[in-house]
C-alpha cells in the first residue's frame, strides 16, 4: 500500500496579500500626515530654520557612505536626505510658497536649460566645455541678483570646500593656470611670504599669509583632482588612530603623558605606523 505524498511542494500556496509597491507619492503623503493636525508633535513643531542642522548632517552622512563605499548605507542615507527635501517642501506648501511638485518641475527645467548640448543644438567637444557652458548659462540666469559668478557659493560651506568651489567656478570661466606648474610656483611664493611675515612677528600678516598657503594648496588639490576636504579628513582619521595607539600603550604600561618624554611618544607613534602597514 502506497502512502500519500506529503511533500510540501504539492500543497497550495497560502493566500498572501502582495506587498504594495511604495512610491515617491507615498513618502510625500507620509510627511503630510506627520505634519497634519493629530500628527507627530515633533514634526509639527519644526520649521525651515530648525531643520537646517539635520539637512547638513544628512548630507554629510551621504558623503560618509560614499567614502566608505557602503552601498547599503548609501541607500539608507540617500533616503534620509530625500526625507529632508520633502520635509522642507511640505512646510513650504503649508505656508503657501511652493510644493514638492514645483521643486521637481524647477529642477527638470533647469537641467534641460543647462544641457543645451543634449536638449538643444549646442555642440561641445569635452567635459571642460560642458562646465564652461554651465557657468555661463547660470551667470546669465542669475546676473540680476548675483552680480558675481562666485555669489552662488554658499557662505556656510566649510572653508576648504568653499575655497575649492570658488576656484573651480573661476577656472570654468577661464581664470586659471594653464598647468599645475603655476600652482607649484605660487606655493613657493606664498611660503616665502609666510617666512617673511613670521620673521616680522605681526599676527595679522602671519594669518593672512597662512591663509594664502592653504588657498594655494587647495588649488594644487584641484589640479591633482584630489578632494581637499576628504584628504584632510583622511589625515585627521589617521592621526586619531595613531594617537589612540599611544594612549592605549601608556594605559597598558600604567603611565600618564606627564611620565613619558616626547621621544618615547614618538617611538610609540612610529610603532603605530608599522601596525597600520601590517608589519607587526
Amino acid at each position: 500500500m502506497q502512502t500519500k505524498n506529503k511533500n510540501k511542494t504539492n500543497r497550495k500556496p497560502a493566500n498572501r496579500k502582495p506587498v504594495p509597491k511604495q512610491t515617491f507619492d507615498d513618502l510625500v503623503s507620509l510627511f503630510a500626515r506627520l505634519r497634519a493636525p493629530g500628527g507627530c508633535p515633533w514634526d509639527r513643531a519644526q520649521d525651515h530654520q530648525s531643520l537646517k542642522p539635520y539637512l547638513i548632517e544628512e548630507a554629510y552622512e551621504v558623503v560618509e557612505a560614499v567614502e566608505e563605499r557602503n552601498s547599503k548605507k548609501l541607500q539608507e542615507e540617500l533616503g534620509d536626505l530625500l526625507g529632508q527635501v520633502i520635509f522642507h517642501a511640505q512646510i513650504a506648501k503649508e505656508d503657501g510658497k511652493f510644493d514638492i511638485g514645483q521643486v521637481i518641475s524647477g529642477q527638470l527645467e533647469k537641467m534641460t536649460r543647462r544641457h543645451p548640448h543634449i536638449f538643444a543644438k549646442a555642440k561641445v567637444k569635452d567635459a571642460a566645455e560642458v562646465l564652461l557652458n554651465w557657468e555661463q548659462i547660470k551667470y546669465r540666469e542669475k546676473k540680476q541678483y548675483r552680480p558675481s559668478a562666485l555669489d552662488g557659493v554658499p557662505k556656510q560651506l566649510p572653508a576648504l570646500l568653499k575655497a575649492h568651489r570658488i576656484q573651480d567656478k573661476a577656472a570654468r570661466l577661464g581664470f586659471d593656470w594653464e598647468h599645475i606648474d603655476g600652482a607649484f610656483a605660487k606655493l613657493e611664493e606664498e611660503l616665502q611670504e609666510f617666512s617673511r611675515a613670521y620673521a616680522g612677528g605681526q599676527k595679522k600678516e602671519i594669518t593672512d599669509e597662512l591663509g594664502d598657503i592653504l588657498f594655494t594648496l587647495v588649488n594644487l588639490s584641484r589640479f591633482l583632482e584630489v578632494d581637499p576636504e576628504g584628504a584632510l579628513r583622511g589625515t585627521i582619521d589617521k592621526f586619531t588612530t595613531r594617537f589612540q595607539h599611544i594612549e592605549k600603550s601608556l594605559k597598558k604600561a600604567k603611565k600618564s603623558f606627564k611620565e613619558v618624554s616626547l621621544e618615547e611618544m614618538e617611538l610609540l607613534w612610529q610603532q603605530s605606523k608599522k601596525i597600520k602597514k601590517g608589519k607587526r
